[in-house]
């Protein structure tokens, strides 16, 4: 044991998927990890499963309710808020933490002035997997705002408490439905010290059973709430045209009459980005939005 590697806390938020924490617990736990870890998880709107504690002083798991708002943002804080450890990190109840992760990103911090750390990922989806892994380029703020970054993922993430909580702030509860809470506190951070970075993917997100993916009226009120919080976004037109885009292309999942009119303003705000004819593909009823939707993601990206 080396007393100098600082303890950290785990925050796990869940809500249905029983098999799947217990591998995202256990993959936690098992780390090669000399300081402490306190898993702490987190049951939103779901009765917690006391079975899953665990009382061992450096490897410990405590199962708490979501305290604050009702979703992925509330628990979230509530997990941070519960842990004392000088580090935080964050984990999706169905993503797995790779051999070497914590350890890694612990000496990367350690070299830098950095509050965050974040990894590469590996994207397993209906028997494909492919790994992604950014730049240091990619991680700056312009760069996320733009590009949105799907590599820089929160289950990547570790970052130190103090910074957290009095230099990037808690995740956002008045975002719609939590969607895209990760993107909001990734752009936060890359504003508040940026990240150090770890270039290999030691985190295994399993995409396809997300909570968000298909949520398409849920999507459009969080990219409006996005837009108004983030003037970044209209300074840049290649990063409003995405965002344009994938407004248009919810509306057009959605069957709205108004999605042509925004696939059309996606393409005079940058002719350049493609979510503006695949919003136009599926309003006109070429294509279906699940059909574009599982393509992107047998390659590792989304819409």
């Amino acid at each position: 044991m080396n007393e100098e590697w600082p303890d950290v806390d785990v925050v796990i938020a869940t809500h249905d998927r029983p098999v799947l924490v217990r591998e995202a617990i256990d993959a936690v736990l098992t780390q090669e990890y000399d300081g402490r870890i306190r898993v702490i998880v987190v049951f939103d709107r779901s009765e917690p499963d006391p079975t899953l504690t665990r009382t061992d002083a450096r490897r410990r798991v405590d199962v708490v309710p979501n305290t604050r708002t009702m979703g992925l943002a509330g628990a979230r804080n509530t997990g941070i808020l519960a842990g004392t450890s000088e580090l935080v990190a964050f984990c999706d109840d169905d993503d797995l933490w790779l051999p070497g992760k914590l350890l890694r990103q612990v000496r990367a911090l350690r070299t830098g002035t950095a509050p965050t750390c974040v990894t590469g990922i590996q994207i397993a989806y209906d028997g494909t997997t492919t790994s992604r892994v950014p730049t240091p380029a990619q991680l700056e703020l312009r760069h996320l705002v733009r590009h949105r970054t799907m590599a820089a993922h929160p289950s990547t993430v570790l970052v130190r408490r103090a910074d957290l909580v009095d230099r990037i702030g808690l995740v956002d509860e008045d975002i719609p439905g939590s969607y895209g809470e990760d993107f909001d506190w990734m752009i936060r951070a890359a504003g508040a010290g940026g990240f150090r970075l770890v270039e290999a993917p030691l985190v295994r997100v399993r995409w396809g059973g997300s909570q968000f993916s298909r949520q398409w009226a849920t999507i459009v009120a969080a990219i409006d709430y996005g837009l108004a919080k983030h003037p970044d976004f209209s300074d840049d037109r290649r990063a409003l045209a995405r965002l344009l885009g994938r407004k248009a292309f919810a509306l057009a999942a959605l069957g709205r009459p108004e999605a042509l009119r925004w696939a059309g303003r996606t393409a005079r705000t940058s002719p350049w980005e493609p979510r503006a004819y695949l919003a136009a593909a599926v309003a006109l009823r070429l294509v279906s939005a699940e059909r574009l939707l599982d393509l992107a993601h047998r390659r590792g990206h989304g819409i």
